[in-house]
């Protein structure tokens, strides 16, 4: 790991699984933290997760785990615990950090660990501020938003897991905020977030706990009209689809101006008694607009209304599924600096992302990592940080405490 990186001097052991504490170890990873993934020999529940390569192996772990060294232990006995916690423990400004969304007592837990170390921060994920189990498919449909999504009554649940990955994002968060603390004041803080209380804290931010306690309203179903302004999705006549918004004065002003119909959607305000230079009235008069620019689209391909609306400062987007995402969109490949081709050990080259962040000055983005080989730096990291011989990690490996690569 180049010592240019930001987080070069940080080291952290994670102990997860699914999305959420992956997902912050990978982006602590990607900023040029030390990430020990440590796993029971065999894998975590996670490791075979879906979507597979043909041979079997999990893209999904491949792709969450980016920039890990991995070590794979026998947790449920008491010699790997034992290592665990030496590598959770271990002396060193930037060490003693745990990150996990596994239930964290016993040996794991913050009082065991604190034991070892006095300024240990330990980063937990729990389902409920109670400590009682939840999931992002459990959080979501009590979060409103399934209920908002769609045109009917029943609810739509999305596929993005959204609460996890604004979890795993809080975690390294939260992670780098209590270690900056420990170097200001030594101490070491176990640090607590649950799931839905990251569902709870997004739906009261963006504003919908205060539109029910302030206006009694609570938003409807209005399939992919953009609530509050205008926004709308349009059928092309080559049987693609586009979606268009508008939250500026501009950027209104704009879709009249490409589509030269800015006279004809003009009426619309008197007829209805609505300003159009307000995103309410808008909002409005989102039916009448809508039906201005319907037969547009509809005369028009996607090529067509791509040239149409280049430089025009609309702010609109096709529709694309996965496939075209990657056939199609420029952003999703080597033309943006934010990809690279890796060739991810059981798998083969994959276009992989770095984090999205890009930093100036003399920290640099360091480009994407491939994912290890499970237990890949066992036996490195046993002789690197515990200082192990050979020959004792080999006993290890004799009587099934640790495993490597070679071993699954």
């Amino acid at each position: 790991m180049t010592s240019d990186a930001i987080l070069a001097d940080l080291s952290v052991v994670e102990v997860s699984a699914f999305v959420a504490a992956p997902m912050g170890g990978m982006t602590l990873a990607q900023m040029g933290a030390e990430v020990i993934r440590i796993d029971p020999i065999g894998g975590n529940i996670d490791h075979g997760r879906w979507p597979l390569a043909p041979n079997g192996n999990s893209l999904y772990w491949a792709s969450l785990n980016k920039g890990k060294r991995s070590v794979c232990l026998a947790l449920n006995t008491p010699e790997g615990r034992e290592i665990a916690t030496a590598l959770i423990t271990q002396p060193g400004e930037g060490r003693g950090i745990l990150l996990t969304n596994l239930p964290a007592s016993g040996w794991m837990s913050h009082a065991a660990l604190s034991a070892k170390r006095a300024d240990l921060i330990m980063l937990k994920l729990t389902g409920n501020h109670d400590g009682s189990g939840a999931v992002d498919y459990t959080v979501n449909c009590a979060s409103g938003f399934p209920m908002a999504t769609g045109e009917g009554a029943n609810p739509v649940n999305h596929v993005l897991p959204a609460w996890d990955v604004a979890a795993g994002l809080y975690l390294s968060t939260g992670l780098l905020a209590a270690e900056r603390a420990r170097k200001k004041d030594g101490q070491g803080r176990e640090v607590t977030l649950a799931l839905s209380d990251v569902m709870l804290a997004t739906v009261a931010n963006l504003g919908y706990v205060a539109d029910v306690q302030v206006n009694g309203a609570v938003r409807p179903a209005m399939g992919n009209d953009l609530y509050g302004a205008y926004g709308k999705d349009f059928p092309t006549s080559d049987g693609r689809r586009i979606m268009i918004a508008a939250i500026s004065n501009r950027q209104w002003k704009a879709i009249g101006k490409a589509t030269g119909l800015s006279d004809k959607i003009a009426m619309i305000g008197p007829m209805l008694d609505v300003d159009l230079d307000d995103e309410g009235g808008r909002f409005e008069a989102r039916h009448a607009i809508s039906a201005v620019l319907a037969p547009w689209f509809a005369k028009r391909t996607l090529a067509e209304i791509t040239t149409a609306f280049e430089g025009s400062g609309i702010l609109w987007g096709p529709y694309q599924d996965f496939g075209q995402l990657v056939r199609e969109d420029a952003r999703c490949s080597t033309a943006n600096p934010l990809f690279a081709e890796i060739e991810q050990p059981g798998i083969g080259r994959l276009l992989a992302p770095a984090i999205p962040l890009s930093f100036g000055g003399p920290a640099v983005r360091l480009p994407p990592v491939p994912a290890p080989r499970l237990g890949e730096h066992t036996d490195m990291v046993l002789a690197e940080r515990l200082g192990l011989t050979m020959s004792a990690i080999g006993k290890l490996h004799d009587a099934g405490i640790v495993a490597g690569a070679k071993d699954h």
